[in-house]
């Protein structure tokens, strides 16, 4: 028998500057929510032109950046470059060590990039790993429909209405699914039991949760899932004058003490004293971050 997840908390993502320029709505990694293991953060970023994130540093996490509009260039310390369009996904895993920087598209029409990026812990066998990468372009994601057609999931990670996702993204076990509900639409979503899950709302007002639990909650809010229970209900209701639209994400928590300092993610204060060691000293992880300086960084507007 499924058991419902109750919802523990709900909270906006209240709008910040983060890097160069660009503007976040941080919702995991602020005093309302730490310690969400495997989570570290999450962003909802808005980066216009002439804005962005310059050369960086990160050890000991991956980053899952999804973006939903616009475009992004990826430049690193070890040559590799690339592309994310509208649609599409980057997976990186910075294992010991990874210097890159993230720059905006400069649309045509003056428009901001916008898209989500995820930080998700990495297991203490893993930190000092090597970097990788994995993109997931648009095209790739499978997706299903449900309730009659009110209903359209993309299925990045996990599974959903009996799809799967494309395997081995990422190191830790996450599910992420795109979740657009027309009005009078519902969806009913398991998720692994034991994990710890949370949706964050992009567009519209959507209804988590049955009865007397029901929540109506606007866009950029975050809805945070008790562990207990494997089922995520979620609605628009008919007279809704647009679709609800949100990200539902769950991982696998991990058993494990979280120190982090900025970019460096680790389990003790010395890893971390040693990571900025290693950085400053080039070594370790670091030794191709000696004189260089990505291409794409160059094109910051002073």
């Amino acid at each position: 028998m499924s058991i419902p997840r109750a919802i523990r908390q709900v909270f906006l993502a209240v709008e910040q500057s983060e890097g160069v320029g660009a503007r976040v709505r941080r919702s995991i990694g602020t005093p309302k929510l730490r310690n969400f293991s495997p989570f570290l953060m999450l962003d909802h970023f808005s980066v216009s032109p002439g804005a962005g994130f310059p050369d960086h540093p990160h050890r000991g996490q991956e980053t899952v950046t999804y973006l939903l509009k616009g475009a992004f260039d990826h430049e690193d310390f070890a040559g590799n470059k690339g592309t994310i369009e509208t649609g599409d996904l980057q997976f990186m895993t910075a294992g010991k060590g990874i210097m890159h920087a993230e720059m905006p598209h400069q649309n045509a029409d003056g428009s901001a990039n916008v898209g989500l990026q995820l930080w998700v812990d990495l297991p203490k066998e893993l930190k000092m790993c090597e970097p990788r990468y994995r993109d997931l372009k648009a095209a790739e994601i499978p997706s299903v429909d449900a309730d009659e057609g009110k209903v359209h999931i993309k299925v990045i990670s996990g599974q959903s209405y009996g799809v799967d996702s494309v395997r081995d993204l990422a190191y830790t076990p996450v599910w992420i699914l795109d979740v657009n509900i027309k009005p009078g639409g519902k969806v009913q979503q398991k998720l692994p039991t034991g994990w710890n899950g949370f949706a964050y709302t992009l567009e519209g007002n959507t209804v988590f949760g049955n009865g007397k639990d029901a929540t109506k909650v606007a866009q950029y809010h975050n809805v945070v899932f008790e562990q207990n229970g494997d089922i995520v209900s979620a609605e628009v209701e008919k007279d809704e004058k647009a679709d609800g639209r949100f990200v539902l994400i769950a991982g696998q928590p991990l058993d494990q003490k979280v120190v982090q300092y900025g970019p460096f993610v680790l389990n003790s204060q010395e890893q971390v004293y040693q990571a900025m060691l290693d950085y400053q000293k080039h070594a370790n992880g670091f030794e191709r971050a000696a004189g260089w300086k990505s291409e794409i960084g160059k094109s910051m507007v002073h």
